[in-house]
């Protein structure tokens, strides 16, 4: 008897996650779709922002990178409020000051409005990816959401690739005395706007509130994420400090290597339309076809490559592999012209973003189950702190200098030394020496893996990036 209502139990339990995946997923990965393109769509008017503002190579970089800074600082802060408000209130929020930060960007008057403004998109888009993860933990037990993260994050691919046909298109508008520019932004802006009354109205803050669940589905639905909850409370512990984290020789690794790919995939989102437009005599909207195809491809390699990892098992050496294959991809881009150079960093996207994803089964086999969340968010910081200093140093380097090779080349050397440093970085802890950061024993259960590598493994799309 007990047999037949625990089967039942299971089957109604997947029925209700099933459900609510159907309901939700489609929206989240629409919502980081437009998330995206608000984030780095300036790359496609810094030609327009230098002839009309007189914005130059340097300040472009400089607030390209600002975004970053914003974000950073106001994370913390925005997932205090989150858990306060409730995910639906501030999702709602987030996407609304959002997207009048980025409508206000088509008002940039000069360097200083520029700053402001990238800033203030930054701070408003602090708690967006946290706050969707949170989500999902009020929503789906943990062996369903390492799945629907996957899926989420596959918004950015997408976003990718849509992101240059899109922005080029809206640059073609005029009228009432505004640039394409300028509609590109207002544009863009307002869908996350008009987004953020769907959010509204689609989600609910909780399970007991889904009119789409059955009373047995929500019943059922509650008591396993409640009993989660309540296992991780019993397991939890004093969170570490980021300078005790930072003194652990392999989180310090881990998180070198991680800036080191962000660095690179910023270095090609800000700058690859510039490289683009020096091809030829390319329109705007040529321009955003060309700059999907790096990403086209790259989606193709980041699953190829899953697949030869996981039948070919050796994390460390695929990681150095598609390392090396984007620091050879951003030397070629130096050696010859701009249908070349473009061609070098189609070649290296197969690189830096198959890393993306290929890194993280490494920090995620490493890491105590007790402290791996907060882990993974200090390594997710500090590599979008990448998004700071590739557009910053390529922007320097081209106002001082003329052009961007010593930024290539010094992505080059950076994706070769993390080549070679993955090879010191551990994927499973020491079974016979204590966790100094948790003070309990490192070795993380059979229990605990399964769980917690499902719940963190972010899936062939790489983590925030």
């Amino acid at each position: 008897m007990n047999n037949v209502t625990d089967s039942t139990h299971d089957s109604t339990l997947a029925l209700a996650a099933a459900k609510v995946k159907r309901h939700v997923l489609p929206l989240v990965v629409v919502m980081f779709i437009v998330n995206y393109i608000d984030r780095v769509n300036i790359g496609f008017v810094r030609s327009h922002l230098e002839t009309d503002l007189g914005i130059g190579a340097a300040a472009y970089g400089l607030g390209a990178g600002l975004f970053f800074v914003g974000y950073a600082l106001f994370e913390v802060p925005s997932n205090m409020l989150l858990q306060r408000y409730g995910a639906r209130a501030w999702l709602t929020r987030i996407m609304f000051t959002w997207g009048a930060a980025a409508m206000a960007m088509a008002f940039v008057r000069g360097e200083t409005s520029f700053y402001v403004l990238r800033f203030i998109l930054g701070a408003a888009e602090a708690g967006f990816f946290p706050g969707i993860i949170y989500y999902f933990t009020q929503w789906l037990p943990a062996n369903e959401r390492g799945k629907a993260m996957a899926i989420f994050l596959s918004g950015s691919a997408i976003a990718s690739v849509i992101s240059g046909p899109v922005s080029g298109a809206l640059l073609h508008l005029s009228g009432l005395g505004l640039h394409g520019w300028q509609w590109m932004f207002l544009i863009e802006g307002f869908a996350s706007i008009v987004l953020c009354g769907f959010v509204w109205f689609w989600l609910q803050s909780h399970p007991s509130q889904a009119k789409w669940l059955t009373d047995d589905e929500k019943t059922v639905l509650i008591a396993a994420i409640a009993e989660e909850q309540r296992a991780r409370e019993a397991a939890q512990v004093i969170k570490p400090s980021m300078f005790k984290l930072l003194a652990d020789r392999q989180i310090a690794l881990f998180c070198f290597i991680y800036f080191s790919i962000a660095l690179t995939i910023y270095g090609a989102t800000f700058w690859l339309p510039s490289m683009i437009k020096k091809m030829g005599n390319l329109g705007d909207f040529q321009v955003g076809l060309f700059n999907s195809i790096p990403w086209i491809i790259s989606i193709v390699a980041m699953y190829g490559f899953a697949a030869l990892a996981g039948k070919w098992k050796f994390q460390q050496a695929w990681v150095a592999v598609t390392l090396v294959i984007a620091a050879f991809g951003m030397f070629m881009s130096t050696t010859g012209g701009p249908i070349f150079a473009f061609v070098a960093i189609c070649f290296a996207a197969i690189g830096f973003k198959a890393a993306s994803a290929l890194f993280w089964p490494i920090p995620q086999g490493y890491l105590d189950a007790r402290i791996a969340a907060a882990v993974i968010a200090l390594i997710n910081s500090i590599g979008n702190l990448g998004g700071f200093v590739a557009p910053t140093a390529f922007g320097f380097l081209e106002q001082t200098t003329g052009s961007i090779e010593g930024g290539l080349y010094g992505l080059a050397i950076t994706s070769l030394v993390a080549a070679v440093v993955i090879f010191f970085a551990r994927t499973a802890p020491k079974r016979d020496t204590p966790d100094s950061l948790s003070g309990r024993p490192e070795t993380v259960t059979e229990v605990d893996q399964p769980q917690t590598r499902q719940a963190l493994n972010p899936g062939p799309s790489g983590a925030a990036v």
